[in-house]
């Protein structure tokens, strides 16, 4: 299996093969400890190493936390990549899906059948670059436990996004999860996963990455405190507080 390297000093020492591709690597903890921060540091590589990357926003307002967060953190400027990435707006109020331009995708990402789709349209989007290099699509979606309130959507969503981590012959996926509510669901989302990390924050907002298993290598460091600015940590806080208040809600009615 190929892998990319690690280049965060604090990432690469516990995966020191780096991430093998294609994959998929689920984080997991409670909600608002950072773990979309965390997924960054890989989206990092991945841009860095000639992937293209699906930016599927569940509990985001708006893409610009995406690219201000890679910015803040890796100083990488995501306009230098438009060809190689897509943005995915959850919207529950549409039936289907919309693209909006060469980057932009708008999708009720509640009905499981329409993930297939939207992952094709998006690499359509980005079909002028050359697949055949550098290690190929990552889809990148966090808070998909969100999903999990659609009381109409809610076994098949989880049937959908065990698929995915499972089917990753073609593209890698990298996804977030809280642990705060369906624990029994959320367990089966971290069984199907090739890659499974835990993140946690203590009360001085101090966060930690743990792994539990990685695919392609025997894990030697298994713990690392991970070195992000408070007020990145507060903003995801922030965010999760948008998710409860307004995302919820609206899926609790589909």
């Amino acid at each position: 299996m190929k892998s990319i390297r690690l280049e965060e000093e604090w990432l690469e020492d516990m995966i020191p093969k780096g991430l093998p591709y294609p994959s998929s690597t689920l984080i997991s903890g409670p909600g608002g400890t950072g773990k979309p921060l965390i997924g960054f540091a890989f989206i990092y590589d991945w841009l860095k190493n000639g992937g293209k990357v699906i930016f599927i926003a569940l509990q985001y307002p708006e893409s610009r936390f995406v690219r201000d967060a890679l910015e803040k953190l890796y100083g990488i400027d995501m306009d230098d990549y438009k060809e190689r990435v897509v943005y995915v707006q959850a919207d529950f109020h549409i039936d289907d899906m919309e693209t909006i331009d060469a980057n932009n995708i708008k999708a009720n990402l509640a009905r499981p059948e329409i993930w297939d789709r939207v992952i094709e349209e998006s690499e359509e989007l980005m079909n002028g670059e050359d697949f055949q290099k550098g290690p190929g699509t990552m889809v990148f979606a966090a808070a998909l436990n969100l999903l999990l309130f659609s009381p109409t959507y809610k076994e098949e969503q989880l049937i959908k996004l065990e698929e995915l981590l499972r089917a990753n012959d073609q593209r890698s996926y990298l996804f977030t999860v809280s642990t705060t509510l369906f624990k029994d669901e959320i367990e089966k989302l971290e069984e199907a996963a090739d890659n499974l990390l835990f993140a946690e924050m203590g009360n001085d907002m101090e966060m930690s990455l743990r792994i539990e298993r990685f695919s392609n290598q025997d894990v030697i460091v298994k713990e690392k405190d991970v070195p992000f600015a408070k007020e990145l940590l507060v903003e995801i806080k922030e965010i999760a507080e948008h998710s409860r208040k307004k995302v919820i809600p609206s899926l609790k009615r589909i």
